[in-house]
């Protein structure tokens, strides 16, 4: 794998691609995927050969063919448990979505959770099937009867769950590869039930097709996930701008200040008085006690080099011989 398609598939924001929509090639897709559920669905119902070759490979019993390989697939079928499944997925689209800044694809995995428990959930308890292990009328479809495994959840959930990383791939060459690693996962845990003896062939082949149908049906659900997440997003940045402290002082405090500043145009920093206590100013500064202000004109004016003003106990230097009667310091001609 190159690198770049390496950073693809771990989601890189910058490179993050759209999920398909729903093109003409996918709505015939669907169509057939419809039209095959619903066959699945009469073959059962008018126990027809589906159910007979139901019956013949439970007789067959494939547990006991190759038992070799039961502990292996004792763990294997976790693939399609629904918790476990779901914690990882999760897990990895979390990630990514905080990686990318959005909550497309935890939307995306909880939309086709949803839709997986609506389907196929009432399904599954609508026509109550048993299991093999749970029947008890040879030939009879078991329908009717509390059961609650046709379509295969198991396998349903392996198409959904692992078909939503194919379904938010970054680009083509990772869609198609996480595309078939979706679909032999998918395959292996159906296969694998019927092995074990806990499902029917035919509730294998309506699994397949209720998560077909699912992961076809996601990009109708597109703009309800796009306006979930702005709600979403938008609810949270309010609770989050509730909880700041203003930046600015009050106006009231801007007030008094100025009104501060226009009594001392000299810029002079006085101390506040609160309770006959000096307290220092904002700046951290302290200063003395506040004492009478000097006019501006009996004040010596003070330049870079000193003060010009002579002290009155020490008289002025003689002038300088040669310099046509001027002196350096402040005196006149001689």
């Amino acid at each position: 794998m190159r690198t770049d398609d390496k950073l693809r598939l771990m989601g890189e924001p910058a490179t993050a691609q759209a999920p398909p929509g729903m093109s003409r090639t996918r709505v015939l897709l669907f169509g057939s995927t419809l039209v095959a559920y619903v066959a699945i669905v009469v073959a059962v119902l008018t126990t027809s050969k589906l159910v007979t070759l139901d019956w013949q490979v439970m007789m067959w019993r494939p547990y006991k063919q190759w038992p070799q390989i039961h502990a292996f697939l004792d763990y294997f079928v976790v693939l399609g448990q629904r918790g476990p499944t779901a914690v990882i997925v999760a897990s990895w689209l979390g990630w990514r979505a905080w990686r990318q800044r959005t909550l497309h694809p935890l939307l995306v995995l909880g939309t086709s959770l949803l839709l997986l428990n609506v389907t196929v959930g009432s399904v599954k308890y609508g026509l109550g099937r048993l299991g093999p292990h749970y029947a008890t009328s040879a030939g009879s479809a078991e329908l009717f009867a509390g059961g609650d495994i046709f379509p295969s959840g198991h396998t349903a959930n392996a198409v959904v769950t692992w078909g939503v990383l194919a379904y938010l791939a970054t680009t083509p060459w990772v869609r198609r590869v996480t595309s078939v690693i979706a679909a032999l996962l998918a395959l292996g845990v159906g296969m694998t039930t019927i092995y074990l003896g806990t499902h029917w062939v035919s509730d294998v082949l309506l699994g397949w097709a209720a998560g077909l149908l699912i992961l076809l049906a996601l990009p109708w659900f597109e703009p309800l996930m796009a306006s979930a997440e702005q709600r979403i997003t938008a609810t949270w940045a309010r609770r989050r701008g509730t909880g700041r402290v203003p930046a600015t002082a009050p106006a009231a405090n801007t007030a008094m200040a100025s009104a501060q500043l226009s009594d001392n145009p000299d810029g002079l920093l006085e101390p506040v008085v609160l309770s006959g206590r000096a307290t220092t100013p904002a700046s951290g500064i302290p200063h003395h006690p506040a004492r009478p202000h000097t006019a501006r004109h009996e004040r010596t004016p003070v330049t870079p080099a000193g003060s010009r003003r002579p002290p009155a106990d020490r008289p002025g230097r003689p002038a300088a011989v040669g310099q046509a009667g001027v002196t350096r310091g402040r005196g006149t001609t001689g």
